[in-house]
C-alpha cells in the first residue's frame, strides 16, 4: 500500500469509528520521518482507544502492521505509526492543549 492509499484507507477507517475533526497533514517536504500526519479527536478516553484499535485491527487485515501504537494506557492521545502515516487519536482537550497541527503547518503565527 503507497502512503496516498495509506492515507485514504486512515481516513476511511477514522470515519467509520465517528473520529471527529479528522486532520491531514502532508509533511513530506518538512520531515524525513512520515509522509502524513493524521490528526483526529475522539469523545473519551474509550472513544479515542476504541478508534485506534479498530484502525489497528482494520490494517491488519489488510496485511498493513503498525510500526508502533503508544498510548492507549491512558487513551487521552494514542499514536499509530504506519511508517508512511503517523496518526494522532485525541481528547479534544489534549488536541487543543498540545496543537500538534500548528507545529506541522506552515503559518506558525496563529
Amino acid at each position: 500500500m503507497d502512503s496516498e492509499a495509506l492515507k485514504e484507507f486512515v481516513i476511511e477507517q477514522l470515519e467509520d469509528a465517528k473520529a471527529q475533526n479528522i486532520n491531514v497533514i502532508d509533511v513530506q517536504d518538512k520531515t524525513p520521518i512520515t509522509d502524513y500526519m493524521i490528526v483526529c479527536s475522539g469523545t473519551s478516553s474509550r472513544h479515542v482507544k476504541s478508534i485506534a484499535v479498530q484502525l489497528v485491527q482494520k490494517a491488519k487485515e489488510q496485511g498493513k502492521q503498525p510500526i508502533g501504537v503508544e498510548g492507549e494506557d491512558t487513551s487521552e492521545w494514542v499514536l499509530v505509526d504506519f511508517g508512511d502515516a503517523i496518526v494522532h487519536v485525541m481528547q479534544a482537550n489534549v488536541r487543543d492543549y498540545y496543537q500538534i497541527e500548528r507545529l506541522w503547518s506552515n503559518d506558525l503565527s496563529s
